[in-house]
């Protein structure tokens, strides 16, 4: 998917494949301000940007989160 690099932007689909869920689901975790990472928006354009993800997929918390 990402030739050995990961962008700084991803794609929906692509930050869905990341986290190991279906392109439909992550949208509908957008829709409903669920998404666990920040997003940018663009008009109907949506990027995520990959280290809040890649941070999330490696601690399983977001950056800067405290933990009780």
């Amino acid at each position: 998917m990402y030739n050995g690099s990961i962008p700084a932007m991803l794609t929906v689909p692509q930050a869905a494949r990341l986290l190991g869920i279906g392109r439909t689901l992550a949208y509908e975790l957008i829709r409903t301000d669920a998404w666990p990472t920040p997003i940018i928006r663009a008009g109907r354009l949506i990027k995520i940007p990959s280290a809040p993800l890649l941070e999330l997929l490696a601690t399983g918390r977001l950056p800067g989160a405290v933990v009780p």
